[in-house]
């Protein structure tokens, strides 16, 4: 029994990839097995190591170090899962939080959820943002101050199995149709395969990061920081390790996730828009 789970556990993680808005409080992270720094968790009964390796099988994420950085690395395919963004539960008032959100959705439906992009006060998107194909928040193409308006930020927005990263202006002057879905937010972390140009090898900012990326078989890598992060080496994270031609950036220090396969449920400051990834019913049966 044993052999056959890590057995499951090894094809599991062969298809996984083996297949400026106000600073908030540090978010709280739940880990299964291990802190998340990576500190090895105590000594589990045989019962519960099982536990773990089956939720190791069955979660769209995986822990990975990068350049002695720990990070969560989710993986959405198209063929498996589907993207949508939330704003507000049913009656009007915003989420602001994955806990609230995990109370409204069934998480046997959901691979993993995280938060969208940068906010005002109020948790309303500061750019453009889309959900249910319904436009809330026009296309923001203003200068200003913050990472949000790092030229060149851009937009993460896809229809159906088909998701893409455009910068702002490519994304301007390009795309006519109203997508499924859509987030802005900035910076680019890479642009057509080349990093930003005003992002610094390994800055002095370092904050919990999260962000998200596109590769040439149009899979959604989502990746978050376990540990503060500079934007040199998530951006590197992006070109080098998972080779995604375009990734952006979503927010920081207010950075949070929901894996339900594992049971992390990140909480902390109130956070604004948020990307549900679910679990399409054919990848099921």
């Amino acid at each position: 029994m044993k052999r056959s789970l890590v057995t499951l556990a090894l094809a599991a993680c062969a298809l996984a990839g083996c297949e400026q808005q106000p600073e908030g409080e540090p978010i709280a992270r739940a880990e299964i097995g291990g802190n998340a720094l990576g500190t090895p968790a105590q000594t589990a009964s045989p019962e519960d190591a099982q536990a773990t390796i089956a939720s190791q099988v069955e979660s769209a994420c995986r822990s990975v170090i990068f350049e002695d950085s720990s990070l969560t690395h989710c993986l959405a395919v198209p063929s498996r899962h589907r993207i949508s963004t939330a704003l507000a539960e049913g009656d009007g008032e915003n989420y602001r939080s994955l806990s609230a959100l995990a109370g409204a959705r069934d998480p046997e439906t959901v691979a993993f959820a995280m938060n969208a992009g940068m906010f005002d006060d109020e948790g309303d998107p500061i750019g453009y943002y889309v959900e249910d194909s319904e436009r809330l928040k026009t296309l923001n193409t203003q200068d200003g101050e913050g990472n949000f308006h790092l030229d060149p930020n851009g937009v993460f927005f896809g229809s159906g199995d088909k998701w893409e990263i455009r910068t702002t202006a490519d994304f301007l002057a390009n795309v006519s149709e109203r997508p499924d879905f859509g987030t802005q937010s900035g910076p680019m972390l890479v642009i057509d395969g080349k990093l930003h140009p005003e992002i610094s090898t390994d800055g002095e900012s370092r904050l919990i990061r999260n962000s998200v990326g596109i590769d040439a078989k149009g899979r959604a890598h989502f990746v978050i920081s376990n540990a503060p992060i500079s934007f040199g080496k998530l951006a590197r994270f992006y070109r080098d390790e998972l080779s995604v031609s375009n990734a952006l950036y979503l927010d920081g220090n207010v950075s949070a996730l929901w894996n339900p396969a594992t049971g992390r449920l990140d909480s902390g400051a109130a956070i604004g828009p948020l990307i549900v990834v679910e679990k399409r019913a054919s990848a099921e049966e």
